[in-house]
């Protein structure tokens, strides 16, 4: 008998790896298991379609690129995701969502690594205002993923729900698990398909989903429907229906989890594994970022000269500070760095050359909106540094720029700043004297005027540009 059981298993284990195949290995099944799905789910054809699709040459060589050009902070953030609990899968979530680009945006504003909506993004800590966008920064925005991913894993209680509903939204995912376990319950218990309270749970989904009801009643819905003790797996939620319109899941998100598990399995594949590309298993062993404090007003290319780098070098880096300029309010305000600049950064921090902002001194017809473009500062930018309340300027008016003074020479001026006058010469004019008035080079005013000598007449016009 003992024989008999043991042959059993043996079958079994045997017929599942068979079905499993020679194309997934035991690290595939840990990706699943870490994500809580079953590790049958590896035998899913949408799965296998979409891992398919992933290794074509072209998006095996498109997936190592960006690999490559992350390879600088991915080892931060699984470095934060690990000190947060989060299962390290989720590395890929993020390469879902906006494919290592700090600043990717996308049509519906959502921004940044982890691709934060604004309200989302400011329930969960990150800053928004006239000096940064902290959905761009890289440390910041991992913490906060991990916050918000913690808190959709504790209603949830499974990974890969909290990452189905970072994507489509936890009304979604609830909204789903409701119907799907009054489908599974009508499945076993065909008599009770009538009753009145599965026709009142349906209506109360049917108006949530016109907009005709609040979230709150579906929530309630969802909650009566826990205490029936039934399980709705991955492979129920992700389900297409025939004949309905509205499936459990929306189609982006059901690819969203099928995308972020093929993701994760390719780090397995040979292409990883061998040649140029095997450094891409070691990301993560080695610190790579730091976050320094630095004083508020400094400019990123004064911090960058300080320890070394390019202003873009760092500016990749910090991709949030916007104008470059760390926030002149706060005392001090955390930026990234490499690590390997963090020792040169602590022997020169309090040497670090502050800000010369540029001046601008109002003349006749200058108008805030107009300096703004001249200049290429937000008049919101300018109003709040020069604690301006309202719009109005007086002619001589000193207005300092937040940007730095040796920085003007290299802006390129919008066309709409240079105007073109019309000037009629009178008595006494000569083309030097015009020149000196309008602050005009001699040549330019010539060329200008496609001039072959300077001489002028009463009433000629002339172009000032």
């Amino acid at each position: 008998m003992k024989r008999l059981i043991i042959l059993i298993i043996g079958f079994s284990i045997y017929s599942y790896a068979s079905l499993i195949g020679s194309n997934f290995s035991q690290r595939d099944l840990q990706i699943l298991e870490d994500l809580d799905i079953k590790s049958s789910f590896i035998t899913d054809y949408k799965l296998q379609e979409v891992y398919e699709q992933y290794q074509s040459s072209r998006n095996s060589r498109h997936y190592v690129t960006k690999l490559n050009e992350a390879s600088l902070f991915v080892p931060r953030v699984k470095d934060i995701l690990k000190q947060e609990g989060i299962p390290d899968v989720f590395i890929y979530m993020a390469m879902a969502e906006s494919n290592f680009n700090i600043d990717a945006r996308s049509s519906v504003r959502a921004t940044g690594l982890w691709q934060f909506m604004l309200g989302t993004g400011l329930r969960y800590g990150l800053k928004n205002d006239l000096y940064v966008d902290e959905r761009m920064d890289l440390v910041k925005s991992t913490v906060a993923a991990t916050k918000y991913l913690n808190a959709l894993h504790k209603r949830f209680d499974k990974w890969y729900l909290a990452a189905i509903s970072y994507n489509c939204g936890e009304g979604r995912v609830i909204e789903a698990l409701t119907r799907a376990t009054i489908d599974l319950y009508i499945k076993k218990n065909p008599e009770q398909k009538n009753s009145k309270r599965i026709r009142a749970f349906r209506k109360t989904i049917a108006l949530y989903q016109q907009r005709r009801t609040p979230f709150s009643k579906v929530n309630r819905v969802y909650k009566e429907t826990r205490k029936w003790n039934i399980k709705v797996g991955i492979d129920e939620l992700l389900v297409v229906q025939d004949n309905i319109e509205r499936q459990y899941l929306p189609k982006e998100s059901r690819r969203y989890i099928r995308k972020i598990i093929s993701l994760a399995m390719m780090n397995s594949l040979s292409f990883i594994k061998e040649g140029k590309n095997s450094h891409l298993l070691n990301m993560g062993i080695s610190q790579t970022i730091a976050t320094v404090p630095v004083k508020g007003g400094l400019h990123l290319k004064n911090i960058a000269k300080s320890i070394g780098m390019t202003y873009e070098e760092l500016l990749v880096l910090n991709k949030h500070i916007r104008q470059s300029i760390i926030p002149p309010s706060q005392k001090y305000y955390t930026i990234n760095i490499p690590y390997s600049r963090l020792t040169r950064f602590n022997q020169n921090k309090n040497n670090i050359e502050d800000t010369k902002f540029a001046i601008h001194i109002v003349k006749r017809g200058d108008t805030l909106s107009h300096i703004s473009r001249r200049y290429k500062v937000p008049s919101k930018l300018i109003k709040e540094y020069n604690n301006f309340k309202s719009n109005r300027l007086s002619i001589k008016q000193k207005i300092v720029l937040p940007i730095p003074s040796d920085m003007i020479g290299k802006i390129k001026f919008a066309s709409s700043t240079n105007r073109v006058k019309k000037y009629i010469v009178k008595s006494g004019d000569s083309l030097y004297s015009i020149a000196k008035k309008h602050k005009i080079d001699i040549k330019k005013l010539m060329k200008d005027n496609k001039m072959k000598n300077t001489h002028l007449k009463i009433g000629d016009r002339l172009v000032l540009k």
